[in-house]
């Protein structure tokens, strides 16, 4: 009997905020689930919008009910034996069902950002103070755990839109990276940012990999791998983004191959070129997809903790005219996420 692949590990990631992040974690987690895959989604944002959407936690006292009911599962609750320094070793995390039978929740927590400073510190100080030794490789730990222990085939970070240490750690402890873009001039600069930070956060993890049995919990040999981006959050005009958006799109896109790919490729954290025609054959390299700007659609999503394209006629909430102009619309997300969902797949079985 072939033994069961490990889980992927794919963190979606941009500091510049309001890129649907968020809602395309859980879109894509489900198509994922949908095409017969196991999936994990993480909320590893301390604001915690993919709990609140995964599990149809509508306000503040839902998800006090959800803490109370289910003290033990979050990421922070998960992590907390690393942080307290006990000798209490990292358990799988208990995690939550969604209206998808596929598709699991490790849920977060908003004092998950309560770890930044003393992650910060364990990156830089883990040598010269032992008792930060158990911090470094504990999320990573964590998650390859609760992945085996449910039996994932993937699992989806859903991080913070910041360059603070929570992101630096889980990232660079992923398999792979994915990162959503917006059509502005903001987001053509966090390119470039980035470009500058992720090869520092590089540097850091192999400074703690040099430092080998030192560590409770290992971090991974191989660096993750950048996949690709996703342009989002555009205007349509006959099915393709408007011109001005167009323009923005086709800026983000040389800035990727033009300083992000050339920065990350000589560390081995993006895929080939040559990987990525493979699978996208048709596709602008490093542009995965173009995901339009969900409009009215996402109100019904996050109501009923369903995906934008699964959305009933019923859910849709509208009727005559309307209705089939939100059916078309979510019909066309669907086409969108399935082919999302099988060229991440590829991508992330490809190397």
């Amino acid at each position: 009997m072939t033994a069961k692949q490990p889980a992927r590990i794919l963190s979606l990631f941009n500091h510049k905020g309001g890129v649907s992040k968020t809602t395309t974690t859980f879109n894509l987690g489900w198509a994922l689930a949908e095409q017969g895959h196991r999936v994990l989604l993480v909320d590893a944002d301390p604001q915690c919008n993919l709990t609140g959407m995964a599990l149809e936690l509508s306000g503040r006292e839902d998800l006090q009910d959800f803490y109370d009911n289910q003290p033990a599962g979050n990421l922070y609750a998960a992590l907390e034996p690393a942080f307290s320094g006990t000798p209490t070793e990292l358990q799988p995390a208990a995690t939550a069902s969604t209206r998808n039978q596929n598709l699991l929740l490790l849920a977060g927590h908003i004092d998950l950002a309560t770890y930044e400073p003393e992650l910060s510190m364990a990156h830089r100080l883990t040598e010269a103070l032992p008792v930060l030794q158990n911090l470094p490789g504990a999320a990573g730990h964590l998650l390859r755990i609760t992945a085996e222990h449910v039996g994932a085939d993937f699992v989806l970070v859903d991080m913070s839109p910041s360059v603070g240490a929570l992101n630096q750690n889980i990232l660079i402890q992923s398999d792979y990276f994915l990162v959503p873009t917006s059509p502005d001039f903001f987001c053509a600069m966090a390119i470039d940012s980035l470009a500058r930070t992720i090869p520092s956060w590089h540097a850091s993890a192999e400074l703690l990999r040099r430092q080998g049995r030192r560590l409770t919990y290992k971090l991974p040999e191989r660096n993750p791998r950048f996949i690709g981006m996703l342009s989002q959050r555009y205007r349509p005009r006959s099915g393709k983004p408007a011109k001005a958006f167009q323009n923005w799109i086709d800026e983000i896109v040389r800035r990727v191959s033009g300083t992000l790919v050339p920065a990350l490729r000589p560390l081995g954290m993006c895929v080939e070129e040559k990987t990525f025609r493979a699978v996208l054959p048709d596709a602008t390299p490093y542009e995965i997809a173009q995901i339009a700007d969900f409009n009215s659609l996402i109100a019904q999503s996050q109501e009923h903790a369903t995906p934008i394209f699964a959305l009933t006629n019923e859910q849709l909430a509208a009727a005559g005219v309307v209705l089939d102009q939100k059916a078309q619309s979510r019909d066309a997300f669907l086409t969108t996420f399935n082919d999302l969902a099988t060229a991440v797949a590829g991508l992330c079985s490809s190397e």
